[in-house]
């Protein structure tokens, strides 16, 4: 597989990164533990101009400060204190995008996320929602800020199956008023790591 390069991450089009994330991969290998997922699910978020954003209006916190430098970098936070939800940063500095990884099929390592859940086989829930991304990689809020380019985390892409993408509103963000519409999660359609949700139905195909 071929890391993907620091120019990926540099764009200013968030949604349009979000969308091109289907179908790479994340590598993570902490303690020797190596696993690797294919992404199937994402959400852009657009930075400053975002309502749904952490850093919507040019909010900086010790927590969102990460956003506001150079993509290519991890954003991990922790969700109703239980989640470790994984973001990759975007854009240039000073432009906080950041693109949540929701879903991942897994790829290799399966043993090990099988322990990570506690789980004897498989079932689809691994890799299927956001904070389930984290805990079958591996990846916690001691990684934010990690650079995407070392061995133990990064994203990658290598020749892949054609697939059908689908576009439709975010999950969960409806206290960003109009923006809780902007057509910014991206996923592949008919995928069982894919979040089963009522706003799936409504979703459309881009590809």
């Amino acid at each position: 597989m071929q890391k993907l390069g620091i120019d990926f991450y540099r764009r200013d089009d968030v949604a349009r990164i979000a969308q091109e994330l289907l179908g790479k991969y994340i590598v993570t290998k902490f303690e020797q533990q190596y696993t690797v997922g294919r992404i199937v699910e994402t959400e852009a978020y657009a930075g400053i101009i975002d309502k749904a954003s952490h850093a919507y209006n040019n909010r900086r916190t010790a927590r969102t400060e990460i956003m506001f430098g150079d993509a290519g970098h991890a954003y991990v936070y922790l969700c109703y204190g239980i989640h470790h939800l994984f973001n990759v940063v975007c854009n240039v500095p000073g432009k906080p995008d950041a693109v949540l990884i929701r879903g991942i099929e897994p790829v290799e390592g399966l043993p090990i996320m099988q322990q990570r859940f506690h789980q004897n086989k498989f079932n689809s829930s691994i890799g299927r929602g956001p904070g389930n991304v984290s805990k079958a990689l591996g990846i916690s809020v001691s990684h934010t800020g990690f650079p995407l380019q070392q061995q133990q985390l990064f994203l990658a892409e290598e020749k892949q199956e054609q697939f059908t993408t689908m576009a439709s509103p975010r999950i969960g963000v409806d206290y960003a008023a109009e923006h809780a519409k902007w057509l910014y999660r991206f996923f592949i359609a008919d995928h069982p790591q894919v979040t089963k949700h009522a706003v799936n139905k409504t979703a459309v195909a881009l590809r």
